[in-house]
């Protein structure tokens, strides 16, 4: 499998995730309220991903504002210059000052990008930015970096883009730069891509040694035994149950064969249209479906006009069921 076509794959199928939304609608009744519950120890986590795509600042604000009150976990935008679905020459917010504006502006939410492209930034930058946010926020940022996978914006903004394998193994060593520059004082890296020379970094995140960093991508030759060696998170696509148990299985394996113990590694995965369709009971049954076969972190990936609603539903009739310890 090349390493891009399966993120490729999970990034246009957020696309769809607004009709979810919809065909939920009539089998909730909207509570009044639900209060923000932390989440205990080996329970699951719940996000949620708001497309920054044909959409205003104000609209994002909303949803994030009223994720962070109903108790959700995480809030994600994502990481491209012109949209990926819909109308190309639509609006599209760059997605880290996007997030900063957001982390400012929320109060308990772990916020990212699900996922930053590597490819659109050096990482030694992309780290400033990351340890940036991570204060503005006191200490709420996940740092998702992926591959990079589409052409397109790279062509329109004359961005290199190389092989699947080139950006595949361009990610390793942005990985190892930014962790270099979380944790040491100063910094020195002579890769074939990226160079430090007795790199300062200052001030360190919040957040000790690092924020969490999140690797999403489906190669299994560079990019999951990447994850296996250094994330904390693990986001991949599965369309069921079965393939996220053969997924994570298979993603064991490679934990162990570098050192790793698998149970260091969250899994995550985003809730898509299908996944969603029927009452609250089937939907609690498809969450526990995944969760049985390893899952632990659930994103609702929402495309504008974001249905709140339809969150206000899911924080009162779903998560509270895997909420208990």
């Amino acid at each position: 499998m090349k390493e891009e076509q399966m993120p490729r794959r999970r990034f246009l199928k957020i696309i769809g995730a607004a009709t979810a939304a919809a065909s939920m609608t009539k089998h909730y009744v909207a509570p009044r309220s639900a209060a923000a519950a932390p989440t205990p120890p080996g329970a699951l986590r719940f996000g949620v991903q708001t497309s920054p795509q044909h959409t205003t600042y104000a609209d994002i604000l909303q949803v994030w504002r009223e994720a962070d009150e109903l108790g959700f976990d995480t809030a994600f935008a994502f990481d491209h210059f012109i949209p990926i679905g819909g109308d190309p020459n639509g609006p599209c917010f760059e997605g880290w000052t996007l997030l900063s504006a957001l982390a400012a502006q929320t109060k308990r939410l772990k916020v990212g990008l699900l996922v930053t492209g590597n490819t659109y930034r050096n990482p030694a930058v992309l780290a400033k930015m990351a340890a940036t946010v991570d204060h503005v926020s006191n200490g709420r940022v996940i740092l998702g970096i992926g591959a990079g996978w589409y052409e397109r914006e790279h062509t329109a903004y004359g961005i290199p883009f190389s092989t699947a394998s080139g950006r595949a193994h361009q990610l390793v060593e942005a990985v190892q730069v930014i962790k270099l520059l979380f944790t040491q004082d100063k910094s020195n890296f002579n890769g074939k891509y990226y160079q430090l020379k007795d790199a300062p970094f200052s001030p360190k995140t919040v957040q000790q040694p690092h924020p969490p960093i999140l690797i999403g991508g489906m190669g299994q030759q560079v990019v999951q035994p990447l994850a296996a060696r250094h994330a904390d998170m693990w986001d991949f696509f599965a369309g069921d149950p079965e393939q996220a148990k053969q997924l994570n299985a298979n993603f064991d394996k490679i934990c162990q064969r570098v050192g790793r113990d698998p149970a260091q590694v969250v899994r995550s995965t985003s809730l898509q249209a299908s996944q969603l369709r029927g009452d609250k009971d089937a939907v609690r049954g498809r969450i526990q479906g995944f969760a049985d076969a390893g899952v632990q972190h659930f994103v609702l990936a929402l495309s504008a006009p974001y249905d709140r609603e339809f969150l206000r539903r899911f924080a009162k009739e779903v998560m509270p069921t895997f909420r208990q310890a």
